[in-house]
């Protein structure tokens, strides 16, 4: 085993490493030690094997002595003590066979625990690698390129496209768009006027512009990140393994039970053979075993655990904390909605953006330009193409002057202030789309306002599944941080049950919480950014995100997810627990073998020889029963048969497709609601109810007659379907009511006043349910089918919002 034990599982500044290769190449020292003093024995050798014997223990005994001496000066007496004693013991008796076998067991059981420790560089690459090394300053006309030390409080720099800001500062020049993901972790990128304060580590993603240094490169907030990393991977503990929490009683008992058959028994051969057989083989063995079985376990699950002590710590993790953004979200920007002017449809509108923004590297432009080619659509070839950091874009498209960015809010309309009021309450991005006016102008006078698109980071679709397996598995607590606003974070944490959620949270912050809660309990904390790495650095078990590339998280963090997935998260911890109770279960089943092996040594019925072979054969058992950690255990997962996933996946297709019905619901609504009974109001009433009984309820009805009865045995009951069954009645019902109001309002010739209380409340309310309905479905059932491909799976009620044919609200 490594001298020097892991800390928490962590990277730290760990010494054992170079201990590595002696631990490999004393295993075939030993066992040909073994091997040669065996024939030598066949061949009538017999002096020859005793000293092929004696330099095999020897051989194992020097490096032993050095390992129990660095533990002693640490104040730690573990089981290798006990090793040591015993090959020292068969030397002085001359049990020479005895001692050859303890010197294979104590280097299988150092090989086999450095293979369970052996792990990645943790030096935090990728945060050193992102500080600039250099910073343009500005003198009158002349820009000079500096060493980035020389730069002092008030020098003027010049920050160029895609550079790396190099000092705290304030915005001199023209406005920036940037990208503070490094710090914040949002995707989304952050325009900066003149005069804002501007960190150092976001990158430029606009056009170059000018910094008034604040303060020098080592004061900054990067420099400060970096500090952070590294005092948070050097600080932690070592984690006391499972043979030295045992040893604490174990190994005075052994040396007692020792001492009193030497002196009862007047016996030297007597207490070294106790001393043999109570050399710890099942604790020295069985736990690295369970160990790297698990890790192999692991591996296989498309997760890489970089060391036996974090995946040991994993298993007993009772708090978790996760960032927000990549981690619980997709960390990529959705269309969610999509809202009109009057006499524009959404489809036409998203055509009109996308085409505009094809040519544009901005991330909402990107998520414009997908979620436009997802739904089919032909996109013009933009000409005259200008991009405005910290505005958006304005191209000519089919003739037409097109202007698509964040810019200020376009002249006061119904429909304008709806937008504004739904982006504050969904936490979304607006993305407004004018056509007309000038493309030399600098303002947005002229333009036609034509409509507006919503963005968001949509939450991972397993997430909600992944966390209640993670509090079924143990976990007490879950907490999130975030650097995001408050607003969408409590949305976040209000639908995943989380425990406590904090926003705004800077890197400092971070590693401050993951601290506190660690004091509390051992601690898992998940990410995927830069800015999370001092944090993952800071808990007992750092988990990256690790699918799109290398980043520092990925450097900091003691497990790295390499699939998108975060249900692999609740995988590795089933593993984990699994390994651990495995692990402890051979050592407490050995030790206990080990102990009666004691008893019968002690009265002298069981002589060394023969006691470090009846230890071998304990050392076989307990490694079988380690060795179970490769696998599976029980699942705590569902498995789906082939029909019934691919109904799930039929059904899911329909979601995505029915996404564009759910709005003409709301519209409706919308339109009674501003209105009031008039011919619009009921001519919108009409569509939604044609919507609703062509294409919705026939989805309800064969999800009733095909899915559910197809997911009842995977599920183990009619239990798991009946909610969704009562919400199918509930939905029924609220359509029957909509039809009746109709037929009454047909009947009458026109919608009554007294219809509009009743009516908005139906149409509301099954707005709501059928959203409702679908989140759960999708969480429940769709989540347990592996995805069809890496395409992007959109869940929110627009989605599919440049399908609409309908009227738009006005």
């Amino acid at each position: 085993m490594s001298p020097v034990a892991p800390g928490e599982g962590r990277r730290r500044t760990v010494t054992a490493v170079p201990t590595t290769w002696l631990a490999w190449s004393l295993l075939p020292a030993t066992v040909l030690a073994l091997l040669v003093g065996l024939v030598a024995t066949w061949a009538g050798a017999g002096r020859a094997a005793e000293l092929t014997w004696t330099a095999g223990t020897v051989a194992a005994l020097v490096p032993s002595l050095a390992w129990v001496a660095a533990a002693l000066r640490r104040g730690r007496v573990g089981v290798d003590l006990l090793a040591v004693l015993s090959l020292v013991g068969t030397l002085l008796v001359g049990e020479y066979l005895a001692g050859a076998l303890i010197a294979v067991m104590v280097a299988t059981g150092r090989a086999l625990e450095s293979a369970a420790e052996r792990r990645a560089s943790r030096d935090l690459r990728a945060l050193s690698e992102h500080v600039p090394r250099t910073a343009r300053r500005r003198v009158g006309d002349v820009v000079d390129v500096v060493a980035l030390d020389d730069v002092e409080v008030g020098d003027l720099l010049v920050v160029g496209p895609g550079e790396v800001v190099p000092v705290d500062g304030r915005i001199r020049t023209s406005a920036a768009l940037l990208d503070e993901s490094v710090l914040t972790g949002e995707s989304v990128l952050v325009d900066r006027a003149v005069g804002e304060s501007v960190r150092s580590g976001v990158v430029n993603a606009g056009g170059a512009f000018e910094v008034h240094a604040d303060r020098i490169a080592a004061d900054s907030t990067y420099a400060g990140l970096v500090r952070l990393a590294q005092e948070a991977g050097a600080e932690s503990a070592p984690i006391v393994r499972l043979a030295d929490r045992y040893a604490a009683w174990f190994v005075p008992l052994a040396l007692a039970v020792a001492a009193a058959a030497w002196i009862v028994g007047g016996s030297a051969v007597r207490a070294v053979a106790v001393l043999v057989v109570a050399t710890p083989c099942p604790l020295l063995l069985a736990a690295p075993v369970a160990i790297v079985s698990g890790l192999s376990r692991a591996t296989k699950c498309g997760v890489v655990v970089r060391s036996g002590a974090a995946l040991e710590s994993l298993g007993r993790a009772r708090t978790l904390v996760l960032d927000k953004t990549g981690t619980l979200t997709q960390g990529r920007p959705r269309v969610i909605d999509v809202a009109t002017a009057p006499g524009w449809t959404p489809s036409e509108v998203v055509r009109l953006a996308a085409s505009a923004d094809q040519v544009s590297p901005h991330v909402l432009a990107a998520a414009i330009v997908a979620h436009a080619r997802t739904n089919g659509m032909t996109l013009s070839v933009p000409s005259a193409v200008v991009e405005e950091p910290g505005r958006g874009v304005s191209a000519v498209v089919e003739g037409s002057l097109v202007r698509v960015g964040r810019r200020s809010a376009p002249p006061s309309a119904s429909w304008t202030r709806s937008v504004a009021a739904r982006a504050l309450l969904d936490g979304a991005t607006v993305v407004w789309v004018g056509r007309g006016g000038h493309q030399d102008s600098t303002d947005d006078e002229g333009d036609d306002v034509v409509g507006a698109i919503l963005l968001r980071d949509p939450l991972r679709r397993d997430a909600t599944r992944t966390l209640r397996r993670l509090r079924t598995a143990g976990l007490r607590r879950l907490v999130l941080l975030t650097g995001d606003r408050a607003t969408p974070a409590r949305e976040v944490g209000a639908m995943l049950g989380l425990d406590d959620v904090r926003a705004e949270q800077s890197p400092a912050d971070k590693v401050a919480a993951v601290r506190a809660e660690r004091e509390e309990a051992v601690t898992v904390m998940v990410g995927d950014g830069v800015n999370d790495a001092p944090a993952l650095a800071a808990a007992t078990v750092g988990v990256a995100m690790g699918s799109r590339g290398a980043t520092a998280a990925s450097e900091a963090a003691d497990v790295v997810l390499t699939v998108d997935r975060l249900d692999r998260l609740a995988d590795v911890m089933g593993i984990a627990r699994r390994s651990r109770r495995l692990a402890v279960q051979s050592a407490l089943v050995g030790m206990g073998l080990s102990l009666l092996a004691m008893a019968v040594a002690a009265v002298g019925l069981l002589p060394p020889a023969a006691g470090a072979l009846l230890q071998e054969g304990i050392d076989v058992a307990v490694i079988l029963n380690a060795l179970r950690a490769l696998r599976p255990g029980r699942p705590d997962t569902v498995t789906l048969p082939a029909d019934a996933e691919a109904l799930v996946h039929r059904f899911e297709a329909e979601h995505r497709d029915l996404a564009d019905a759910l709005p003409a619901l709301r519209d409706a609504a919308d339109l009674l609601a501003d209105q009031g009974a008039t011919p619009v109001a009921l001519d919108a009433l009409r569509e939604a109810d044609r919507v609703l009984t062509s294409r919705l309820l026939p989805h309800e009805h064969a999800e009733e007659a095909q899915l559910y009865p197809a997911l009842t045995a995977p599920l183990g009951g009619t239990d798991a379907t009946a909610p969704m069954t009562r919400a199918h009645v509930e939905i029924d019902r609220l359509a029957r009511r909509l039809s009746t109001h109709l037929d009454l309002a047909a009947a009458a010739g026109e919608l009554e006043h007294g219809q509009v209380d009743d009516l908005l409340a139906t149409v509301y309310g099954l707005h709501a349910l059928l959203r409702l309905h679908f989140a759960q479905e999708e969480d429940e059932y769709f989540a347990l089918a592996q995805p069809m491909s890496d395409a992007p799976r959109r869940t929110d009620d627009a989605t599919r919002a440049g399908r609409r044919d309908h009227q738009p609200r006005s």
